[in-house]
């Protein structure tokens, strides 16, 4: 049986028995081999949108030596962009890993009744966290669960959402209301919310320190350059405020 690696593994665990799945932006195709070897998932799709890292997938599926029947009718593999490979309610769960928070939610906003007609996503954004997190607040998602993982130098972010209004609608917003939600979803509480720390012990609190880091680096940046930006400089000071009170309400707590 493939072996996951400690981040595809958490993806893995958020998946129940007997869902469909469709692995959006596949590349190895390993977590979707593992899915119906483990007996997780009746059915999995493989899409990518280029053609090589598809490839990959069909040669490391055809190593595993199933039978005919089973690739016939278990494994799909389908090259494409993003969920327009699949048909409304297709499957399942959708999952997208590896890829960045902005490309999810343009994948996600481009056809917001496909999107919705999917119970389940498994998201895992390698940047742009905050932004995909208040995206999905701000059309009707529900964030089930939030993990973390570790993965070499790095600490992963997993997010399983689910739709839960049937507007599907996005709302067109005068340019002004447009650089006012730009603002919000830069939110330091859209990066890390809290539930993060409730839900992930010692791992968050280390998590949160690097964040802390970074944000104290920026201050400095910002009080050595020639003209000072004060309101820079007030924002900055305030996302350290609130990761400076995580860490403290916290911290104890993920060392128990």
């Amino acid at each position: 049986m493939i072996k996951l690696s400690d981040r595809l593994q958490t993806i893995a665990d958020l998946i129940k028995n007997g869902q469909t799945v469709a692995d959006i932006g596949t590349d190895h195709g390993f977590l979707p081999i593992f899915l119906w070897e483990s007996k997780k998932s009746p059915k999995v799709i493989l899409a990518d949108i280029s053609k090589g890292s598809l490839q990959k997938s069909i040669d490391n599926v055809n190593l595993q030596n199933f039978s005919q029947d089973i690739l016939s009718q278990s494994f799909d593999f389908r090259l494409g962009n993003g969920i327009q490979v699949l048909e409304n309610g297709e499957v399942d769960v959708v999952v997208m890993a590896g890829m960045g928070g902005i490309l999810m939610t343009e994948i996600l906003s481009a056809d917001l009744i496909k999107t919705k007609s999917i119970k389940s996503f498994i998201l895992q954004p390698r940047n742009g966290q905050g932004k995909l997190r208040w995206w999905l607040l701000q059309n009707g998602f529900q964030i089930k669960e939030e993990k973390l993982v570790r993965e070499g130098k790095f600490i992963c972010e997993v997010i399983h959402a689910e739709p839960v209004a049937w507007d599907c609608g996005l709302i067109k917003l005068s340019m002004d209301e447009d650089w006012e939600q730009k603002k919000q979803s830069e939110d330091i509480e859209y990066e890390i919310p809290e539930s993060i720390l409730i839900s992930n012990g010692a791992l968050a609190v280390e998590f949160a320190e690097r964040k802390l880091k970074i944000e104290f680096d920026i201050l400095e940046n910002i009080k050595k350059a020639v003209f000072l930006d004060e309101e820079k400089r007030e924002q900055t000071e305030s996302r350290i405020l609130y990761l400076k009170n995580l860490i403290s309400k916290y911290g104890e707590r993920g060392e128990q």
